[in-house]
């Protein structure tokens, strides 16, 4: 199979280009008028045609049939953008266990439709949560057969697990994800200071990453305190004219973020042990990870589209479909989270899928709601509708990518190769899929996702194919329209419908 576009996202920039596929991997990248294999292909159908029975067939019928299996090998689409498959590495499945809330059929499927050709899914959420080995046998055995793209899977730290973490390992866990604040189930106990450097000791050893979720449990005891005896709103200087939506703000501020980053990159210091800080949301806590990266210290960092597109300040009243944590801030800390992708603070951005039934979202009541967002299924277009809004000197990435960057299309304020870089690199290297996924590339995973940035559309809930259509983006224009997308060389995903059932493997 060929596949062609005149937009092809290639590590050294946009350009024409041929992609040559063979058992599911890239076997070469070639330019647009690269057809060498095509027609070896093609030369071979005519063969066996010439050589057909000629008491079966007219010769019309067999030039008509080796015509057909030529053109089968050669896709070409146009001018639509040609990317790398998403790689989304914070994805709440929720299943086996709480397939009320989504599960893999319906995860896996919103992850087709929004070109995101593997998901790394979260240990919790779950029902058992993964962390033992028996506990990721069981999620295996819920996932196999019923995946639509590819999934791996993170343990879990919670306390008094440090022993299940070299088997889990050994099981094939890509890494590992802990709270430092209650997770808001039960069977996913947060991690202190001394768990998660007993937890750490060990993943230093076993080189895989630990996935922190990032607040201080002191830092919000005390803001919820100070907030039963007053009214955050009631600051006359404060933007924010939703008074539940102030009172949970003023709840989670950035200092809880700060103080717990603070004390992950001291532990990741003094043990060697690579940290990943999930969802990050405030400007403060981009510049530690920054001063961090300057000392060398082996972290990483995401944050969410969410952060990336929406700020309190227009956070209507009873809006809990925006209930997050960390929470969305003010629009000074999401100009903060673009500067820091474009400067390299941040690696990368990911969903954090995290779907409930509504009625747990709880409209009007950002007290007793659910916190999560389900963004699996918009995740390209959100952010390329978000980025190409603002100046983005895409520039600033050549000394982050593997190669030169070279951007073609110079209107563009985000080009799709840093949407690339965020989405699908970087996020593969965390999950330890570098090597395979993540790029356009001989030797690499066929994984492509084909998207026209021009196309607009209006989300409409009822078409999504997570299981509960509740989304913050109801009724916004989003640009950047998926059209196709390929797991391994198979087309899973064609104009709005499946048409490849079942095609994912488990990483």
């Amino acid at each position: 199979m060929i596949i062609r576009s005149a937009r092809v996202v290639l590590p050294d920039g946009v350009r024409p280009a041929s992609i040559h596929i063979s058992g599911g991997r890239i076997t070469r990248v070639g330019a647009y008028d690269d057809q060498s294999a095509y027609d070896d292909r093609s030369a071979k159908a005519d063969d066996r045609s010439a050589k057909a029975d000629e008491s079966n067939a007219r010769p019309d019928d067999r030039g008509a049939k080796a015509l057909a299996e030529r053109y089968a090998e050669l896709i070409d689409f146009g001018d639509l953008v040609v990317s790398p498959g998403l790689v989304d590495t914070h994805v709440h499945v929720n299943e086996p266990g709480r397939t009320d809330w989504e599960g893999f059929d319906t995860a896996t499927r919103a992850a087709a439709a929004g070109g995101v050709t593997a998901i790394v899914d979260m240990p919790l959420n779950s029902v058992p949560a993964t962390t033992t080995v028996a506990a990721l046998e069981a999620k295996r055995a819920a996932a196999r057969g019923r995946v639509h793209v590819d999934v791996g899977f993170w343990g879990g730290v919670v306390p008094d697990n440090a022993g299940e973490l070299d088997a889990l390992v050994e099981a094939g866990v890509r890494g590992f994800k802990c709270f430092l604040v209650p997770s808001g189930v039960p069977e996913f106990g947060a991690v202190d200071e001394a768990d998660l450097r007993l937890a750490l000791s060990v993943l230093a050893r076993c080189d895989v990453p630990m996935l922190v979720h990032a607040e201080a449990p002191q830092v919000i005891a005390e803001c919820g305190m100070r907030n039963a005896d007053s009214n955050p709103q009631s600051n006359p200087q404060s933007a924010i004219r939703n008074p539940q939506y102030a009172m949970y703000l003023a709840s989670r501020p950035p200092r809880a973020e700060v103080e717990a980053i603070r004390m992950t990159i001291r532990l990741s210091r003094a043990l060697g042990a690579r940290v990943h800080i999930v969802h990050v949301a405030c400007a403060e806590a981009v510049r530690e990870i920054a001063d961090a990266k300057a000392a060398e210290v082996p972290i990483t960092a995401e944050t969410c589209p969410h952060y990336l597109t929406f700020a309190a300040e227009d956070i209507p009243d009873r809006a809990t479909e925006l209930k997050c944590a960390p929470p969305i801030r003010e629009a000074r800390h999401r100009e903060s989270l673009w500067d820091g992708l474009r400067r390299g603070a941040l690696d990368m951005i990911a969903t954090d899928h995290s779907p409930a039934p509504p009625a747990m979202k709880c409209p009007g009541d950002f007290v007793r709601a659910w916190g999560g967002i389900a963004s699996l299924e918009l995740s390209l277009a959100a952010v390329w509708t978000a980025g190409t809004s603002r100046e983005l000197e895409v520039s600033t990435l050549k000394s982050q990518l593997s190669a030169p960057l070279r951007v073609e299309s110079s209107e563009l304020r985000v080009d799709p190769c840093s949407l690339a870089f965020w989405m699908s690199e970087r996020p593969a290297a965390l999950a330890g899929l570098g090597a395979r996924k993540g790029r356009i590339a001989t030797g690499f995973d066929a994984d492509l996702v084909v998207w026209d940035p021009e196309a607009s559309f209006v989300v409409e809930p009822s078409s999504l194919q997570q299981r509960h259509k509740l989304t913050p983006y109801a009724g916004r224009r989003l640009h950047g329209r998926v059209q196709t997308t390929f797991v391994r060389g198979a087309r899973v995903w064609d104009r709005n419908q499946l048409v490849c059932a079942h095609a994912g493997q488990l990483l």
